[in-house]
């Protein structure tokens, strides 16, 4: 069974989405209500795999929390959606993402024994129960699993070893990931590319996605689609951009 650790951020308002928010797409309340439904989708997800669910949230000085918050707040976005009471919640530990998610790592494959971990970024809402399942599965005979995203990014990073994880998430993070793997002589494979919700460039990529997805019947994550349908989000063509637009 690979465990799996959800890098998560309270969903406080104008906290999380910045670039959205910066950009005039969402109001920093808006952030918040989408956040919180990506992450509750790719905690639902990973719950309904064969993976186990770790919440890794980060640690009340890290973020605009009183203490005790940041916890609070993860586990209220994630109440109803999964059982808080038995899923394991614990506090990132390092000052870059590079350092929390490679102690994360180290901590679960050499101190807990794990015999697979990985890393998911929250915003990676379309990963689905099925990806995780591949993931699992190409770790049997992969050192490194990864979940590709847009501009670079990951949305899934999978280890059978630790690697040398001191700035190993910079960007490009999939070329840098691939890169100190190969180093260590582990074999790489891939999941598809996932796109992320981070930045406005994401937005167009997502929502006509989960449109199309939607409209075919085919499997999209719920909350995440209710929230960017209740913005009223539509993709257009600007002087040759494809850009988002609402009402």
């Amino acid at each position: 069974m690979t465990t799996v650790a959800v890098m998560a951020e309270p969903p406080e308002s104008g906290a999380v989405l910045t670039d959205l928010v910066e950009r005039d797409r969402l109001t920093p309340d808006e952030a918040s209500e989408l956040y919180a439904a990506m992450l509750a989708d790719v905690c639902e997800a990973i719950d309904g795999s064969g993976a186990e669910l770790l919440v890794n949230y980060r640690a009340d000085e890290q973020v605009p929390s009183e203490d005790g918050a940041s916890e609070r707040e993860v586990r209220s976005a994630l109440d109803g959606v999964v059982d808080t009471d038995e899923v394991r919640f614990e506090v990132q530990v390092g000052s870059t993402e590079s350092a929390r998610a490679g102690n994360t790592i180290t901590h679960l494959l050499e101190r807990e024994g794990v015999r697979t971990a990985a890393v998911v970024r929250p915003t990676a809402a379309l990963l689905g129960r099925q990806h995780i399942d591949t993931a699992a599965m190409k770790l049997r005979s992969n050192g490194v699993v990864l979940g590709p995203s847009t501009a670079g990014r990951i949305s899934y990073a999978g280890f059978a070893e630790p690697i040398d994880f001191e700035d190993a998430f910079q960007t490009p993070t999939v070329e840098t990931l691939v890169q100190r793997a190969t180093d260590a002589g582990l074999a790489v494979d891939f999941l598809p590319t996932i796109p992320v919700v981070e930045r406005d460039a994401d937005l167009p990529t997502v929502v006509s996605l989960l449109r199309a997805r939607n409209r075919a019947d085919r499997l999209v994550p719920t909350r995440t689609t209710a929230a960017l349908d209740e913005f009223g989000f539509e993709v257009v063509d600007r002087d040759g951009t494809t850009t988002v637009v609402r009402p």
